[in-house]
């Protein structure tokens, strides 16, 4: 009994011993309600159901057991049962909260959330404080993903309980998912008014500046949640994060390396270090620090990308290309994770590994303009030029107004003979953007000496 708390110990004591004796001893309502809330929180379900069968029997009268004995078939998983004892204390005692609570609750998990907000507001119309109801129908409005809705409700908690941090937070992630920054900002702002000396306001009004790229504002709100809360390793966290977005790359790692004075070392720290160092250019240090998270996080994919680019970067493209196949692994569908690969198995030479990882990148992000050049032009250098033309046309219509793929659609056609179709292409790129015609000779140099070619271009520059 080394866990129990110092007020559940003789308590516990007492039934264990009538249940080890077989004997008989009277409980009060609230010492069995405490005795069945403790094994609940204990996970141990059948022995407070032990608790809830005596406590029946020594007070039959008493709704509250069978709200209780309800929440514990909720633990177990059996919702049905649950509702069914809720609906028994109800007839007993139809203006108790905590029934319509407890249905409530039970509704959410279902994903009844209309349902539940009409047990929740019912509650209110009963014992149940306000600041409860409106904070647990917020919530059903966030599972619904309408946080729009949800945000008066914990505008309200506070007005009525201003100390309320999981409604400040709640609070915060709304203005966060319906992305009203200046809102956020200026709500943070007047709660500082309220509560001066709460580290947590002072968090969230770091967090609404850092996302409206206010870094300076947010450093000094990070401050103040760290000076009021020393030990509050998100703050310092976040505080490091600001520090990178302003380029103070040394007070950033180190700021980095403060949070591991108060919490466990997480990988994702580690992974921001490797950047720091990365954009320091220590390629040395940001692969130490990359690898570092992915020992201690081995799903976080962005570490096992950031590897393998540092070492391309170093010219060992056999262990980078390890690296990078391991964050597909994680995540499959990731663009990014695919153009990288494609892009070291051409330097490697292998084209035909390029083309399918490119092929995955058109598939997962055809927005992206790039991946059509980069696509096209390995089906081209593979002498596959029909299968180029029709891969960068596909582009064209993704992208009808980009410059660069018209360009690079000329040169194609170009060099497979196809003068007038190449001049088409190459007025369109022209009147779309003069200034990007050099395109066409980085990818084909030798159509400098095409006199039609350069004659056309210099036309439009006396247009330009």
């Amino acid at each position: 009994m080394d866990n129990i708390p110092n007020s559940n110990e003789g308590l516990v004591e007492r039934f264990e011993a009538m249940l080890r004796d077989n004997s008989f001893v009277f409980f009060e309502e609230d010492e069995l309600e405490e005795l069945a809330e403790y094994y609940m929180q204990e996970l141990q379900n059948r022995r407070a159901l032990e608790v809830i069968a005596l406590a029946i029997k020594q007070h039959p009268f008493s709704p509250m057991f069978f709200v209780l004995k309800a929440q514990v078939h909720v633990q177990l998983g059996e919702n049905q049962v649950a509702l069914e004892f809720l609906d028994e204390a109800e007839r007993m005692e139809p203006f108790f909260g905590d029934i319509h609570m407890t249905r409530g609750s039970i509704y959410g998990q279902m994903g009844l959330h209309e349902k539940a907000m009409l047990s929740y507001k019912r509650a209110g119309e009963y014992d149940v404080p306000e600041e409860e109801v409106k904070f647990c129908c917020a919530f059903e409005f966030t599972n619904m993903g309408r946080h729009k809705e949800a945000i008066p409700l914990l505008r309200a908690v506070l007005a009525i309980n201003p100390d309320h941090e999981t409604a400040q937070n709640e609070l915060a992630y709304c203005y966060e998912m319906v992305n009203d920054k200046e809102e956020s900002i200026h709500y943070f702002n007047k709660f500082t008014d309220i509560r001066p000396y709460n580290h947590q306001t002072w968090f969230n009004l770091g967090v609404a500046y850092s996302r409206s790229e206010q870094y300076e504002k947010a450093l000094e709100s990070y401050e103040y949640a760290i000076v009021i809360k020393e030990d509050f390793p998100s703050a310092i966290f976040n505080k490091a994060n600001a520090l990178a977005a302003t380029g103070l790359l040394d007070e950033a790692i180190a700021t980095y390396k403060e949070t591991f004075k108060f919490e466990e070392q997480r990988g994702d720290t580690h992974y921001y270090l490797g950047e720091c160092y990365e954009r320091k250019n220590d390629l040395e240090q940001a692969l130490a620090h990359y690898n570092r998270a992915t020992r201690i996080d081995p799903l976080l994919a962005d570490g096992w990308l950031s590897s393998g680019v540092i070492l391309e970067q170093q010219n060992r493209l056999q262990e980078g290309i390890h690296y990078v196949k391991k964050a597909i692994e994680i995540v499959p569908d990731n663009a990014e994770y695919w153009y990288v690969f494609g892009d070291i198995q051409l330097k490697m030479g292998f084209q035909e590994e390029a083309e399918m990882a490119y092929k995955k990148v058109v598939e997962l992000e055809p927005e992206n303009v790039n991946i059509w050049l980069d696509y096209s032009g390995v089906q081209f250098e593979m002498e596959h030029c029909n299968m180029a033309m029709e891969t960068l046309m596909e582009g064209i219509k993704y992208h009808p107004q980009n410059a660069e793929l018209n360009y690079r659609m000329s040169a194609y056609l170009f060099s497979v003979g196809k003068k007038q179709e190449a001049l088409s292409y190459l007025h369109n790129a022209l009147s779309l953007d003069f200034d990007k015609h050099n395109t066409i000779f980085e990818f084909r140099p030798s159509l400098k000496n095409n006199t039609g070619l350069t004659e056309i271009i210099e036309s439009y520059r006396k247009l330009d």
